[in-house]
């Protein structure tokens, strides 16, 4: 990697991707081949069983600009965190694996982040968003579930959960590193942990589109989700800023 400061940080959680993580990294690649600022690529691996690493060694070894992290199982909340504390951009991506949302829309993410909006959230009910594909029932359940997001935690926003924000480089510092939950709740303890902290949030529309062998089960995940919103509230209940 060149020496000088890296500008945009990209964090992928991996937990056995095998079927579709050389996809992912050579789309990723081609479009931050093309990019104009310096970047790296941070692939958390969260105690894969499958070939993933192996998959991924081949990239690393071609490109300074990929590191791959070799973390033990705990979930994906546990992947991103130590992704985005291992990062060093000024602007850290996090994006999942599927690329449910195409890379290269960063873009719209950045120009918030530019105008220095602490987190920029992909929003696929904000202005300009769309769902793709999505089962009616899983649509159903999620929103559901930002109901109970928006009481219990983060009125306001309309989507905490697509796998696609961008952090300033010291927001990510501070959240990530106050993190405490490993599972899929931990997007709302960090956005939860931002408000406190009086950062600045913004729903930024981006396109998401559904792909198939989602890690994501609704029924059992919703409700897991549910309690870890009240951990989280009870773990930060004296907490200031950050």
């Amino acid at each position: 990697m060149a020496d000088e400061a890296v500008f945009l940080s990209v964090v992928i959680p991996v937990y056995n991707e095998e079927p579709r993580i050389q996809n992912t990294l050579d789309q990723a690649l081609a479009y931050l081949e093309s990019f104009a600022h310096p970047w790296e690529l941070v692939l958390a691996d969260d105690g894969s069983v499958d070939t993933s690493r192996e998959l991924i060694v081949p990239y690393v070894a071609r490109c300074p600009n990929i590191r791959l992290l070799t973390l033990p199982h705990r979930g994906k909340g546990g992947a991103v965190k130590q992704g985005m504390l291992a990062a060093t951009g000024r602007f850290r991506l996090m994006c999942d694996a599927d690329l449910s949302v195409p890379i290269e829309q960063v873009e719209r993410l950045l120009e918030a982040a530019l105008e220095g909006v602490d987190v920029a959230l992909g929003s696929r009910e904000g202005e300009g968003g769309r769902r793709i594909g999505e089962p009616e029932g899983r649509h159903v359940m999620g929103r559901v579930y930002n109901l109970m997001v928006r009481l219990l935690a983060v009125p306001g926003l309309k989507d905490t959960q697509c796998g696609f924000k961008c952090y300033r480089g010291e927001a990510a510092s501070l959240l990530f590193g106050a993190q405490t939950l490993d599972g899929f709740g931990f997007d709302v303890e960090v956005l939860y942990l931002a408000r406190k902290s009086s950062m600045t949030l913004r729903e930024i529309g981006v396109d998401w589109y559904y792909r198939e062998h989602s890690k994501v089960r609704p029924v059992r995940d919703a409700l897991k989700m549910g309690l870890d919103l009240l951990r989280m509230r009870w773990r930060h209940r004296n907490t200031g800023k950050l």
